[in-house]
């Protein structure tokens, strides 16, 4: 019993209590807008089993395949059984790409609540931080497992990578380094100094600035610079890397991208960011001392002899023992979000601003950690 025919592309017949759909011709975007409406209502019509007769389709793009799968499933949620017969193979595999989507998934109904909303987006980015952290600490093991195989065979390390990193993060970053913390020793100066002299403390401005610049501003502010300046390029050039498939490539060599990108990279920053902190610190002294000297009419000499009766060694040496650890942080970031390009040029900018923001906050994280600890063992 014949019972229909929609634009020579769909025939259905019933024989025996199965439903008999042949499908003609080329089944492209624009046989898929006309025989839509039939094909749904197909999927509603009672039969015990359903056969495909694809014998005689010629063509088939990926919206006709779409159709097709969208209502192979709607039978199968019903529990009756649909056999394709007669697909061509080549056809067979554009048909089956389709099927790789789930079409019984439904699509989730957009919550009204404000409260939900940001629920639902808190849930999610607290999510992605746990999995960004999880691959963080991945990352981390192949260093690690990386770096003892360096030390058990010195030779292997790629010294001249490591000497180019060294030079690209570290000698380029000295006049922008310096300058900021020059003006931030200025002002911190100038500031305290306002505030000191109302109560006749005038020469504790010395004390304000060589604590406050060696233990704190010295190593936060040059790890925020390093990882905007380092992190992001870490982010974009081994990103473009992948986009570009030489990763591909190297990993088509035998070559490993930890040993070969990464490892370089984390070994240049914890050399450079420890430098660049004694720098930076010197800088910020340095800012402070000028103001002192035209402020609060000092000398160099009452300003060291201040700065050495305030100052501790601790106080220099806790911005040292912080940055190999930030230096670490941000070299593993940066490496990281380059490596989770997913090969396009909006996600090397999309991954490179996401290096920038999370290493900026696993610092100040990092930092206020130590501050904690510091203050509990002392020191």
């Amino acid at each position: 019993m014949k019972d229909h025919t929609v634009a020579d592309a769909l025939t259905v017949e019933t024989r025996d209590g199965t439903l008999v759909v042949r499908l003609r011709g080329p089944w492209t975007l624009q046989t898929a807008l006309s025989v839509d409406a039939a094909i749904r209502a197909l999927a509603d019509r009672a039969a015990a089993s359903v056969t495909v007769d694809a014998t005689s389709l010629s063509r088939l793009d990926s919206a006709g395949a779409w159709v097709i799968q969208r209502t192979v499933a709607q039978f199968d949620r019903r529990g009756v059984p649909v056999e394709i017969v007669g697909l061509d193979e080549g056809l067979q595999a554009i048909l089956d790409k389709a099927a790789e989507h789930d079409q019984s998934a439904d699509i989730a109904p957009a919550p009204t609540s404000s409260l939900l909303n940001f629920l639902e987006r808190l849930g999610r980015r607290s999510v992605e931080g746990l999995h960004t952290g999880r691959n963080l600490l991945g990352l981390l093991g192949v260093v690690v497992v990386a770096s003892g195989r360096i030390v058990v065979r010195p030779m292997t390390l790629r010294g001249t990578a490591v000497v180019a990193q060294i030079e690209a993060t570290g000698v380029t970053a000295l006049p922008i380094v310096g300058l900021l913390c020059f003006l931030v020793g200025v002002v911190l100066a100038y500031m305290g100094a306002l505030q000191l002299t109302r109560f006749g403390a005038a020469n504790l401005t010395v004390n304000l600035v060589g604590i406050s610049v060696l233990r704190e501003i010295g190593i936060l502010l040059t790890a925020i610079i390093v990882a905007g300046r380092s992190g992001s390029a870490f982010a974009a050039q081994i990103g473009t890397m992948k986009v570009n498939q030489e990763i591909d490539a190297l990993e088509t060599m035998g070559l490993s991208v930890i040993d070969v990108l990464v490892l370089p990279r984390v070994i240049a920053l914890i050399i450079v960011l420890p430098a660049l902190t004694v720098f930076a610190d010197v800088a910020g002294l340095v800012g402070g001392a000028m103001v002192c000297m035209f402020q609060l009419d000092m000398t160099i000499g009452q300003f060291l002899t201040q700065l050495s009766a305030g100052v501790t060694v601790w106080s220099f040496a806790t911005g040292l023992i912080k940055a190999p650890v930030f230096a670490l942080a941000i070299a593993l970031v940066g490496c990281h979000s380059g490596l989770g390009v997913s090969g396009s040029a909006e996600s090397v900018g999309r991954q490179t601003t996401r290096a920038v923001v999370e290493s900026i906050f696993l610092v100040i994280i990092l930092n206020a950690i130590f501050a904690i600890a510091f203050a509990k063992i002392g020191i």
